[in-house]
């Protein structure tokens, strides 16, 4: 709590970022919450996946504080429960899609955002195959995004073992062409 206040304090916005799974600490909701009542946070990005949990976000947070996605497997969830939005990993390949999902599910449109949503579903697991962002830079650097891999250590390169599901992934979504044979 006492961290964000301070960070907070600068006097800019400040969305907070609960990934337990990559700062092996869990901001509670109840902490985030407490938080939210800070003037300069404005949200939160929720990336555990758990819906309970950001329901209760969603129920309880005041007026005017954001409830993003972290979690691109259960951002449409996320947002059909109330939320503003998902900060996606999946969006900086599939971008036009993940728009497409998220307007849908902020206009309501579930059935439909759900039938996109499985269209892609395979990516959002195949992107998390190895540690972020490792598989998201190198399917950017297949896409032609990015001229290197943008990888620095104690990160490495995208295993060749996980290389080839993810590029069929990528082609099952026509954003990337098939090498001659």
């Amino acid at each position: 709590y006492r961290h964000f206040s301070a960070v907070a304090d600068v006097g800019v916005p400040v969305v907070l970022y609960n990934v337990p799974g990559r700062t092996a600490c869990d901001l509670l909701p109840e902490t985030a919450l407490r938080l939210a009542e800070v003037s300069n946070i404005v949200g939160i990005k929720e990336a555990t996946g758990d819906l309970e949990r950001a329901k209760l976000l969603i129920k309880k947070a005041p007026e005017g504080f954001a409830i993003y996605s972290g979690d691109d497997a259960t951002a449409l969830e996320l947002i059909l429960l109330g939320g503003q939005g998902n900060i996606s990993v999946t969006a900086n390949v599939a971008p036009g899609q993940m728009a497409k999902i998220c307007a849908l599910g902020l206009e309501g449109k579930a059935d439909e955002a759900r039938q996109l949503n499985r269209r892609i579903d395979h990516l959002h697991r195949d992107l998390f195959v190895e540690s972020n962002p490792i598989p998201v830079k190198w399917a950017v650097h297949e896409l032609g995004l990015i001229d290197s891999l943008g990888i620095r250590l104690p990160l490495t390169s995208l295993s060749r073992g996980a290389q080839p599901a993810l590029r069929e992934a990528l082609l099952s979504l026509n954003l990337l062409t098939p090498e001659p044979a």
